[in-house]
């Protein structure tokens, strides 16, 4: 059922890796882990034909300068980062690899900031957090170029139904039972 969706799995804790490798989901942003396993969940993420961005907040003892970027592509084969810092942005698109900025929607004033930085900075992707807002991904989708993922707070079908028809490319969820596959 929930296959059908352009889903990406938001593996926030370690007891969610052995779901993701078992599910459908071709995405992965990973946000759990460290330095010292991060080249092992790499291996049996991208044996399983996973692609991965590792969230560069999250993921424990990173750096966020270019160079933790440019050491996650050249070490690990990271296929993307997810940041909520523009800098980063930068140092992926140089070291080669995908980037997805992450923006936190409160406000007005928070919508025109964070356009105004997409447009500037021109991320790959943009995932706006929380994913449960039809008017501003409507009006967020209008007003970029780039993919666009929401998430957050997201839980059930309907909701993933009414954000892919506001505008969403994808649907990122850290519920494995949405995973597919399962």
């Amino acid at each position: 059922m929930l296959g059908k969706y352009p889903i990406i799995a938001s593996v926030t804790k370690d007891d969610q890796l052995a779901k993701v490798l078992e599910s459908d989901v071709t995405r992965v942003n990973l946000m759990t882990g460290h330095i010292g396993n991060l080249e092992a969940i790499m291996g049996q993420l991208h044996r399983a034909g996973k692609q991965v961005y590792v969230h560069l907040e999250m993921v424990g003892g990173l750096g966020r300068d270019a160079h933790a970027v440019a050491y996650l592509a050249e070490k690990f084969k990271v296929d993307g980062i997810v940041t909520t810092k523009s800098n980063s942005i930068a140092a992926a698109r140089q070291a080669g690899i995908k980037s997805i900025q992450r923006i936190f929607i409160i406000d007005t004033a928070a919508l025109q900031t964070a356009v105004r930085m997409i447009n500037s900075i021109q991320p790959d992707e943009v995932e706006l957090m929380p994913g449960l807002m039809p008017r501003v991904i409507k009006e967020l989708k209008s007003m970029i170029k780039q993919p666009l993922i929401v998430g957050g707070l997201i839980r059930y079908e309907q909701e993933i139904v009414e954000a892919l028809d506001s505008g969403a490319d994808y649907i990122s969820v850290g519920d494995p039972s949405m995973w597919g596959g399962l």
